[in-house]
């Protein structure tokens, strides 16, 4: 009966030994959720990629609308009145009759024009600071998956026995100058 154990033993510690934090993030790094296979957390799996997956989408629809806002401002602003992107992103409510000096220019009013170039440069700006922030956060989802696999590699032969106990005794300290005090002691058994 020893002789099994002993070789169940012998085979645990073999996988123990063969189970490393650098290849946890090596792994991670490679191709993220990778390091998280290797350490047998597969539950974790899903919440990397739905990461992934939220902040890929939120890059991908800020950048089509910094762009679409871009191209309507730089086309607002030029003097040619065959480029017109603007109006794609005008609602029902305005009419270009009012802001646009261009297609309009007996009819537009200049302090809508303001308005309107103000809009669309404040819109523009709103994209491309989520798209940025976004970018931010595929590195910051993409660093925490490494740090996760490495934790986690690190932590994987980590055994906590059933036998966790803490005694808060009362205790009598000497202080000096034949001076006692008395105080707590806590001890924790692993």
């Amino acid at each position: 009966m020893k002789e099994k154990n002993t070789e169940i033993s012998a085979v645990d510690s073999s996988l123990l030994e063969s189970h490393s934090p650098a290849k946890a993030s090596l792994y991670s790094a490679i191709f993220p959720g990778l390091g998280q296979i290797y350490n047998r957390k597969y539950w974790k799996l899903p919440i990397v990629y739905a990461g992934f997956g939220a902040l890929g989408y939120s890059v991908t629809f800020n950048m089509t609308n910094y762009s679409k806002y871009k191209s309507a401002y730089i086309d607002f602003t030029d003097e040619l009145p065959e480029t017109q992107s603007y109006l794609d992103v005008i609602s029902g409510s305005l009419n270009p009759a009012d802001f646009d000096p261009v297609l309009h220019p007996d009819t537009y009013d200049s302090k809508q024009e303001t308005w309107f170039k103000e809009q669309l440069q404040h819109n523009m700006d709103y994209y491309r600071r989520n798209r940025d922030l976004s970018y931010i956060g595929l590195v910051g989802l993409y660093l925490l998956n490494i740090v996760d696999a490495t934790v986690d590699a690190h932590l994987f032969d980590y055994d906590i026995s059933n036998d966790l106990s803490m005694k808060i005794e009362p205790r009598l300290m000497y202080t000096g100058r034949n001076m006692n005090t008395l105080g707590l002691q806590i001890s924790i058994a692993f």
